[in-house]
């Protein structure tokens, strides 16, 4: 297959083009710059326009540009107690990182446009039939102890907005016919990036804990099995409309910290109090990437014939730290 692929440099759209290339498909990468070979293909979703004559030789398109949300965050949030109150100053002193207005604009703005183009332009072609878009758990909102699946309905938070529209935004494909996957992604374990390896260097330490209470849920998945399940996506016809990306074991932040503090052989003691991030970052923006509960299972995922590699935290840490069991 030839696959054009939005966000490709990113961490998941990074692992995935270099899976689908050792399969032997081609990978099709749009850039906002000038294409630097026949691999690339310009497109600019703020002004509106893509290659559409590079887009229709595609056999499919994976969409995951969207600007990042949570990096400044995890920074802060994995830095154990005495970073967290190093950081916390700083953040401060300078006006904190928040969601201001213009913030939340190009946060859905960048999720929007990008998969509204897309969609638009993949509905007046000949070419691909299947559209395979990012999305996110935090479709679901703040749920506490609530078991989540695909057929759960949305929240009422400003990312579950997000969500929402994101999804719709590929409403055009759908009605043309295009088998249109969403994929809800839950918080990626890898060692290459996001929330684990800021976490690494303090749980390392002895200094890593729990955030705030702890009881919230996180619903994780091994970064194998969001490329797995964006593959899966792209080559089987079962996989159609929203897929949670994550694993079938979801733990609770206290159970992710004791989990990961126990396969690092160290302790996890020094937890981040709910109240600094809140003060920060603002309120909005902790609770809902820090402290909201979200216990999401992939029926539908499983349903469709994926099989996850990770189903459960601690031997997924295990693998992905290089920690054998004790």
């Amino acid at each position: 297959m030839l696959v054009a692929v939005t966000g490709a440099s990113g961490l998941i759209g990074s692992a995935l083009s270099r899976r689908l290339t050792g399969e032997g498909h081609q990978v099709l990468r749009l850039v906002r710059g000038e294409p630097a070979g026949p691999d690339q293909a310009r497109w600019d979703p703020a002004g509106g326009t893509v290659d559409a004559e590079a887009l229709a030789r595609a056999d499919a398109v994976v969409h995951l540009a969207g600007r990042n949300i949570a990096g400044a965050l995890w920074t802060l949030a994995g830095s154990g107690l005495a970073g967290f109150l190093w950081t916390l100053a700083g953040s401060i002193v300078r006006g904190g990182v928040r969601w201001t207005a213009g913030v939340k604009r190009d946060i859905l703005d960048s999720r929007v446009q990008g998969t509204s183009l897309l969609a638009r332009t993949l509905a007046g072609l000949d070419g691909p039939r299947v559209l395979v878009c990012a999305s996110g758990v935090d479709y679901y909102g703040d749920r506490g102890e609530e078991v989540l699946t695909e057929a759960s309905p949305s929240g009422d938070s400003f990312l579950a907005e997000v969500c929402r529209r994101w999804e719709a935004a590929a409403d055009p494909a759908r009605a043309a016919g295009l088998r249109v996957v969403h994929v809800r992604t839950g918080l990626v374990q890898t060692a290459e990036g996001g929330a684990l390896a800021v976490q690494l260097p303090l749980f390392r330490l002895g200094l890593g804990g729990r955030l705030g209470s702890g009881r919230q849920w996180w619903s994780w998945v091994a970064l194998d099995d969001v490329v797995g399940v964006y593959r899966h996506a792209l080559l089987d016809e079962r996989a159609s409309g929203p897929l949670n990306a994550t694993a079938p074991g979801p733990v609770t932040n206290a159970e992710h910290a004791a989990a990961l503090a126990r396969v690092l052989g160290r302790p996890a003691f020094a937890h981040v109090p709910a109240f600094g991030p809140r003060l920060a970052l603002g309120r909005q923006l902790a609770d809902e990437l820090l402290f909201s509960s979200k216990r999401a299972l992939p029926a539908a995922t499983l349903a469709s014939g994926y099989q996850f590699r990770y189903g459960e935290l601690e031997p997924a840490l295990r693998h992905l730290l290089g920690r054998a069991a004790g």
